[in-house]
């Protein structure tokens, strides 16, 4: 499966909800699960952004999936780029 970075800002309406429910986090987090990506990890942020995301996923069609069906909720706006470890990265400037 391949790794993805997915960097989340809330809107208003994402800060109100965790703020009125901030259990709400992790039943977001089921149902991305549910839509086939892996969360590997996932941290709270300071700064322009208010979560980063490890996920892994089968493709960058679903990772794309997923970005805009959270997106069309209206609660957040995400940022999603691809990542490989430094082994890969490194063996592949190797060949």
């Amino acid at each position: 499966m391949a790794v993805f970075v997915m960097l989340t800002t809330l809107t208003d309406e994402g800060r109100k909800t965790i703020k009125d429910k901030p259990e709400r986090i992790k039943e977001v987090n089921k149902e991305i699960e549910a839509q086939g990506l892996k969360i590997i990890d996932q941290f709270a942020l300071l700064g322009p952004y208010d979560f980063v995301n490890i996920v892994e996923a089968p493709s960058a069609e679903v990772v794309c999936r997923v970005a805009i069906a959270l997106g069309a909720r209206g609660t957040l706006q995400t940022m999603t780029m691809a990542a490989m470890s430094l082994d890969d990265f490194i063996a592949s400037l190797k060949k």
